[in-house]
């Protein structure tokens, strides 16, 4: 008889988003015509570049033609790709070798798929609030799970705090909460892993959006990292790929564990089990590393941070407190007047025809809290921000 994975049977039902889209389709059931405006979601508003656009039409018809056509790439990535990305690392003062970058479909998958280099004993140590994926990825795998809360007492950027654990998910800046390490802090979770003979997973899909020269863009910025981490990119935030799907996760040949380089390791990993991605996914992929590129994204991450800067400056004059905003699209706020996260949901939204993210769907300590979005409209954002100011009334 086949024996399935009981660790399936230890997951809890995912009611976030079903309950958010839920509660939003009866108001506007009840409402008809009202319009809705969307803070919580975590897609982009804005186009891909027209760099992208470019290489990508020009990608398909290289597919047209006997001389150009190109059919299974690299599993791991093609070299044209890998070798722009290593040197965007470079511009920032990392020195990477382009075969330890390895071009993957996204953050998402890559965080389920880096657990098959490691044994079903490991514990795994969370920050939360958190990614929700993190803890059912290790749930699936039969990993020992340690939740470590954060808070506002700690600006939600917990440090070691003698707890170990054999892996260690850190992402800065922080979905959902925004907040992001400095060099300093950072540095102290490298120094710790190293000491415990720990690894890092690091989640970086967020490291476009930083502005502060005190937060590093990538942890292997840090003396160290390269010993005890392995990263995990996305092109999604960064560059509108969310519905094109392209990332590129970095194991270095420094890493070594248990006696062994986890650069082989995943390399025999991918081979084994993937195809590679797409080669016309691949030539636009390189096109944002191109300066034109570059200059084309920031613009519309601009786009992004004033969106986030009109929501700060609602929740300034109301007197809310909040984290994120700065170096990171969400901001992550306590919400008003004692509510529970789903209360505030349900007056954001018949107070003010505003949808959110309610905290408790990151975690325990997510309870109280609430996560708005910068990534939609930017005329909608600015009536949201209005109907903020001129709806939600603070009572405490």
């Amino acid at each position: 008889m086949v024996q399935l994975n009981h660790n399936y049977q230890n997951l809890r039902d995912s009611y976030l988003f079903y309950n958010i889209s839920q509660r939003t389709a009866a108001y506007q059931a009840a409402h008809p015509g009202q319009p809705i405006y969307r803070l919580g979601i975590g897609d982009v508003s804005q186009p891909l570049c027209p760099a992208v656009i470019e290489a990508l039409h020009r990608a398909v018809d290289d597919q047209a033609h006997k001389a150009s056509f190109r059919g299974y790439q690299p599993e791991c990535g093609t070299a044209f790709l890998r070798e722009a990305i290593a040197r965007h690392y470079g511009s920032r003062g990392v020195s990477l070798q382009a075969d330890e970058i390895f071009i993957t479909s996204g953050a998402g998958d890559e965080l389920g798929n880096l657990l098959g280099l490691f044994g079903p004993d490991n514990r795994v140590m969370v920050l939360e609030p958190a990614y929700p994926a993190y803890v059912d990825t290790n749930i699936m795998a039969g990993h020992p799970i340690l939740r470590r809360s954060a808070g506002q007492e700690n600006g939600f950027l917990p440090l070691p705090d003698g707890q170990t654990a054999e892996l260690i998910y850190l992402c800065s800046p922080n979905n959902p909460t925004g907040a992001a390490y400095t060099r300093a802090q950072l540095q102290q979770w490298v120094d710790f892993a190293n000491e415990i003979g720990a690894v890092i997973l690091f989640d970086a899909a967020y490291e476009a959006f930083i502005q502060d020269a005190d937060v590093p863009h990538s942890i292997y910025e840090l003396p160290g990292a390269q010993e005890c981490a392995i990263e995990i990119c996305s092109l999604s935030k960064t560059a509108g790929f969310t519905g094109t799907r392209c990332g590129y996760t970095v194991v270095p040949r420094a890493l070594v564990r248990d006696g062994q380089q986890l650069h082989p390791m995943w390399v025999r990993d991918r081979t084994t089990k993937t195809n590679g991605v797409s080669y016309i996914l691949q030539r636009g992929a390189a096109a944002v590393f191109t300066p034109e590129g570059q200059r084309q994204t920031q613009a519309a991450l601009a786009v992004y941070r004033e969106n986030a800067r009109v929501l700060a400056e609602a929740l300034d004059r109301l007197g809310i407190w909040y984290c994120g905003g700065r170096n990171a699209p969400y901001l992550w706020l306590r919400c008003p007047d004692g509510l529970d996260s789903w209360a505030f949901f349900d007056r954001l939204l018949e107070r003010a025809q505003i949808v959110g993210v309610p905290g408790a769907g990151f975690g325990a300590c997510g309870e109280g809290f609430f996560r708005f979005s910068a990534f939609g409209d930017p005329a909608e954002t600015r009536e949201a921000a209005a109907r903020l100011e001129s709806k939600l009334t603070v009572e405490s």
